[in-house]
């Protein structure tokens, strides 16, 4: 499960999917099913402005469509919003849709690796910020010394 989080689209796959929803664009009329298989692409890019426009795209999509799609709206906003680190947002879009799906384990495994995430997160936070007081308790230290002389 930890795969879907770290998955990066091929940039083969993002061409080709680009190519045809700008194609649509051009053409004046951009189905639902290019719209999402660009984002669907962009949230799975190594790049966090490509994931934020997959991102923008999925909520406008999750806006405007019928409830049968909106399950892999949220689905996929969940991990776009997680690889950026939105951890908060990600786990809302889970939390929604484990409301329309309470059993989907496929869902109920992205809600565990996020929160695993956040945790590791803050942890290695915690041990920054604490790594932080303890060198600036050093300098002041240092300097006290220094100024004693």
């Amino acid at each position: 499960m930890e795969d879907v989080l770290d998955e990066v689209v091929s940039s083969e796959d993002l061409k080709k999917f680009e190519h045809a929803y700008n194609k649509q664009i051009q053409d004046g009329h951009v189905t639902p099913k290019a719209q999402f298989e660009y984002a669907w692409c962009l949230v799975r890019s190594r790049y966090p402005a490509d994931i934020k426009k997959g991102i923008v795209i999925l909520e406008e999509l999750f806006q405007s469509q019928e409830a049968e799609a909106k399950r892999d709206y949220l689905y996929y906003l969940a991990i776009g919003n997680a690889r950026i680190k939105e951890y908060s947002t990600a786990l809302s879009f889970v939390r929604a849709f484990l409301q329309i799906e309470p059993g989907n384990q496929q869902v109920q495994n992205l809600e565990a690796l996020i929160k695993k995430r956040m945790e590791k997160e803050g942890l290695i936070g915690a041990a920054i910020a604490g790594g932080a007081v303890l060198a600036i308790g050093g300098l002041i230290g240092l300097g006290i010394a220094l100024a004693k002389k």
